[in-house]
């Protein structure tokens, strides 16, 4: 992965207390092929934003720029700047490895360890160091009831994760990424696998994840986006089209290719 920041001004010093990820004229290619074109929007502290467009408009590719996941692809190369709390995310003192423990992600399908629940959870702790046992063990269960999963498997914390429901798991995961105590929280189509019951489960807890994180989520359900988040994104063949109060999007739109999305004109 290659960064090309040319001539662009020194962002390294600024920092807004109310913003939490500072996105300036960003663009990522994929060899020759442009997939994020000029895009530039302040995502603020402990509210929910959602992306949301047709499939292809890089809301994922976006979101895994917040945690620096596009360096895992061959011939991957961006221009811009993202600032995390203040810090350009790029810069060559940054450590990925700290950073994707401060930008914590939990994707569309569950993913947890063939693990007990208990090993699931203090899995980031114990490659993190300097936890104590006993320590440990409260930062599991402060872990697993900040993810509403504690009292469903507080007597099965020796059982594997792989037992649990698919609306479980996806919380054990939340779980996971939350113990490590991260500032960012990012959700790419999180309940998109699950069941209604539990998609409601996982929505309940955006709800209050948030009074603790900056969530960021990335959804095809627009009546999720409406019913989650604070602000939302609409990005079109890789621009960002509209930014602004989830409220606005959806009932009062400024631009016409929103409205044209929003009332299913296409996507």
């Amino acid at each position: 992965m290659t960064t090309s920041n040319g001539g662009a001004a020194d962002t390294s010093s600024i920092q807004d207390q109310s913003t939490s990820l500072k996105v300036l004229d960003w663009s990522l290619y994929y060899g020759a092929s442009q997939a994020l074109k000029s895009i530039s929007l302040d995502i603020p502290q402990r509210k929910v934003t959602a992306f949301i467009g047709p499939s292809g408009c890089g809301k994922s590719t976006l979101l895994r720029c917040f945690n620096r996941m596009n360096d895992l692809i061959d011939d991957v190369s961006v221009d811009g700047h993202i600032l995390l709390e203040g810090q350009d995310i790029h810069a060559p003192e940054v450590n990925v490895a700290q950073l994707r423990r401060r930008v914590g992600m939990v994707f569309q399908r569950p993913n947890p360890f063939p693990k007990s629940i208990f090993e699931n959870v203090a899995y980031g702790l114990r490659i993190q160091g300097g936890v104590p046992r006993g320590e440990l063990e409260d930062r599991v269960e402060w872990s697993l009831k900040m993810a509403a999963l504690w009292d469903e498997v507080k007597d099965r914390l020796k059982e594997s994760a792989l037992g649990l429901s698919g609306g479980q798991q996806q919380r054990l995961v939340i779980a996971r990424a939350v113990a490590v105590q991260p500032s960012v929280l990012l959700l790419d189509e999180p309940a998109s696998a699950l069941d209604p019951i539990s998609t409601l489960k996982i929505e309940e807890l955006i709800h209050q994840l948030k009074d603790n994180y900056t969530i960021v989520i990335v959804t095809h359900n627009m009546q999720q986006a409406a019913r989650v988040s604070d602000l939302t994104a609409f990005l079109y063949l890789g621009e960002l089209i509209e930014f602004a109060a989830t409220e606005q999007i959806f009932t009062n739109p400024s631009k016409k290719r929103t409205e044209d999305y929003i009332t299913g004109r296409y996507g």
